[in-house]
């Protein structure tokens, strides 16, 4: 058996409540993905539905149209032969969790609820989900030829390593998962987000990854969404992949692309050397689900590793022009109008504002000439993009 894995983490610009643009741009991240030779796939929080449902996740037909979406996931040839890890809303047993499925070939795995929810600033998550505190697995009911599903705080044992999962805040948490995770002997560290963008907050969750793998060793992918959700905050993507406290795969952090997917192809063997100086430590032993499935393969002395690399930020300057600038552009394609009336003064306000929008306008070109499509994006087109002036 080889030693070497191929990993996928992706953003997606994905809108809320549009559960077809939604499938579309999953099902594109994770043909990308095998098409890379990855054999895991991860996605940002709450994919399947978008993050910015708000007072909708209270509705009943956002989950089954989300279990809709989760049906044609698990029947898509496309995702055969290649663990996929999606975001959606579940209800068990009366109560709302924000959760990872992960499936595989058409069978689900494990469904893992989120432990710690953001519910300061700008978000409100505990309006609408209650967090997991059970450290036994529960039993869920499924559908299909399935009856019944793991739930809860369980971590993925394939035939050649271990997989956990966090969700979003818990990287941000003083004791975050991945910390007893690894000490129980998990490898790959999972966590999908909704991070929205904040000056320097790219900094913080690159410094917060890479010092989760650097303690004790593994591999952490981080996904993350991208675009405004049709809200009034901006994610800015900047999803990557760390291994042993260096970066291996950084992602933009402002890009118009509604897809994007990094891989990385690391060595079990690094992060075993790796952990050799780290001592066991008592910890509650991680329920496994087991899963006949390898994520190496025989002929990996082919795929060379990837190498570590110093992670590129942008200026100050770059963040204020660029953020607001593809929030703008978001915006226009969910009015779905042509374009923006932009009056001048000739005050400090205006002329920030016609920056801003000539910023957008360039990364609109930009991404035109360089062939991007918006997949399963209804509104309109980056060529229809004009500005009247006053």
């Amino acid at each position: 058996m080889g030693r070497k894995v191929t990993v996928a983490t992706c953003s997606l610009n994905q809108w809320a409540l549009d559960f077809e643009g939604n499938l579309q741009r999953i099902l594109r991240s994770i043909e990308i993905a095998r098409n890379k030779g990855a054999k895991y796939r991860l996605g940002p929080e709450l994919e399947i539905c978008g993050y910015g449902c708000w007072d909708h996740f209270f509705e009943s037909d956002t989950i089954l149209h989300s279990y809709q979406v989760l049906a044609q996931l698990l029947m898509s040839p496309v995702t055969q032969n290649i663990i996929c890890d999606v975001g959606m809303p579940v209800m068990h047993r009366n109560v709302r969790y924000n959760c990872r499925v992960i499936f595989l070939n058409g069978k689900i795995l494990l469904i893992r609820p989120k432990m710690v929810l953001a519910n300061s600033g700008n978000y409100q998550e505990m309006r609408w989900f209650a967090p997991w505190n059970k450290r036994r697995p529960r039993w869920a009911p499924s559908f299909g030829p399935q009856e019944i599903v793991p739930f809860g705080d369980i971590v993925l044992a394939t035939r050649d390593t271990c997989i956990g999962t966090e969700i979003c805040e818990e990287l941000w948490m003083p004791h975050s998962p991945h910390i007893d995770m690894g000490l129980d002997g998990v490898e790959v560290f999972t966590n999908s987000s909704g991070s929205h963008h904040v000056l320097r907050k790219a900094h913080a969750r690159v410094e917060l990854v890479n010092l989760a793998t650097l303690k004790n060793g593994g591999v952490y992918l981080l996904a993350n969404q991208k675009g405004c959700d049709g809200d009034r905050l901006y994610y800015d993507g900047c999803s990557m992949i760390s291994l042993n406290g260096a970066t291996i795969a950084q992602g933009t952090q402002f890009s118009l692309d509604d897809v994007e997917v990094l891989t990385g192809t690391i060595d079990l063997e690094d992060i075993r050397s790796f952990r050799t100086e780290i001592s066991a430590s008592k910890v509650i032993p991680y329920n496994r689900v087991k899963v006949d499935f390898s994520l190496s393969c025989h002929d990996d002395f082919l795929v060379p590793p990837s190498e570590p690399f110093q992670w590129h930020f942008h200026s100050l300057g770059e963040e204020i022009s660029l953020g607001p600038a593809c929030w703008l552009w978001d915006y226009l394609r969910r009015s779905q109008q042509a374009g923006f009336f932009l009056p001048l003064s000739g005050g400090v306000d205006s002329s920030a504002s016609a920056c801003i929008v000539y910023s957008m306008c360039r990364q609109v070109c930009h991404a035109v000439s360089n062939g991007s499509k918006w997949w399963g994006a209804p509104g309109v087109s980056p060529k229809q993009v004009c500005l009247v002036t006053l």
